[in-house]
């Protein structure tokens, strides 16, 4: 079934190409742009509208969304000359899924607020895995009434969405669960790295501890990758180290220390340096700097 909304997405990288299938999938015109041509080859072919543009994609649709790199990506895509927010008709929806600063992300709804256009920031977590099932979850900061007009755009790329607050509060709790994470992958890699100089066999060891005390994503999705040598980016290490410092620097302004997650982005700065190419490794790739 055809919906008379035309939604734009920017960013079809790991994530995003899954996230704009199941949309398009879900009866709506999907309009596209990325800076590589080639990473919407497949978008493409299934019928989606090439735009070569920012301003030209957001010109023709009525909800444009976005997951780009980094912050200073997201500043230039909304704010930048031929950005969004230039090009967005009033009434349109932008919805930035980039794990960003929450104060950006209260810098673009004021701006958006300006022109008669609704923001809102949701970023996502499930990695490419919860993006090619469509259960992510999603975590959204704006308006109430802005949210549940975009719900049914939500719903078909996630399971758990919800709306945790004003613009901001979507970065925020994106910011929490990346601190959990942080901790987590330390301690699923180490606990791995444990097993196998103890002689076990590690994918039996998981079958004990994955449903106790320990479960966890990172426990269940990601440590049989490293067991199998799978570091293949579900999520970049590059954009944790990127996700990370924005915690810090977040949890600072709120006068909070974090000695946890300010090991795990030295960890994760100490692999990447290791070797080229180890940035754009997969975060379970963390458990190779305790295999060295």
């Amino acid at each position: 079934m055809k919906n008379s909304l035309v939604v734009g997405f920017i960013g079809t990288g790991v994530m995003g190409k899954s996230m704009a299938k199941h949309i398009m999938n879900g009866g709506y015109k999907l309009n596209v742009y990325n800076r590589t041509k080639e990473k919407a080859k497949e978008l493409l072919e299934q019928g989606a509208s090439w735009y070569d543009t920012v301003g030209g994609l957001a010109t023709n649709s009525d909800v444009i969304i976005t997951i780009v790199g980094y912050p200073s990506d997201v500043e230039q895509v909304y704010l930048g000359e031929d950005g969004i927010l230039q090009k967005a008709k009033p009434g349109s929806f932008v919805i930035d899924m980039t794990t960003s600063t929450p104060l950006l992300a209260q810098k673009i709804s004021k701006a958006a607020k300006e022109k008669g256009i609704e923001a809102l920031d949701a970023p996502v977590s499930g990695g490419d895995i919860g993006a090619k099932e469509g259960k992510l979850s999603i975590m959204v900061g704006g308006d109430e009434k802005a949210f549940e007009s975009v719900l049914p755009i939500f719903s078909l790329m996630g399971e758990n969405i919800q709306l945790q607050g004003p613009a901001g509060s979507g970065q925020y709790t994106k910011m929490t669960n990346q601190i959990v994470i942080a901790g987590t992958m330390m301690g699923v890699s180490e606990a791995m790295v444990y097993a196998k100089k103890a002689g076990l066999d590690q994918k039996k060891v998981l079958q004990s501890i994955e449903t106790g005390a320990a479960g966890s994503f990172s426990l269940s999705k990601l440590a049989p990758r490293m067991i199998d040598g799978d570091f293949d980016p579900g999520f970049y290490i590059k954009h944790f180290i990127k996700d990370m410092k924005i915690a810090i620097e977040s949890a600072e302004e709120m006068g909070l220390n974090t000695p946890g997650l300010k090991l795990a982005k030295q960890l994760y700065e100490e692999l990447s340096n290791q070797e080229e190419g180890n940035e754009n490794l997969g975060t379970q790739a963390l458990y190779k700097y305790y295999l060295n």
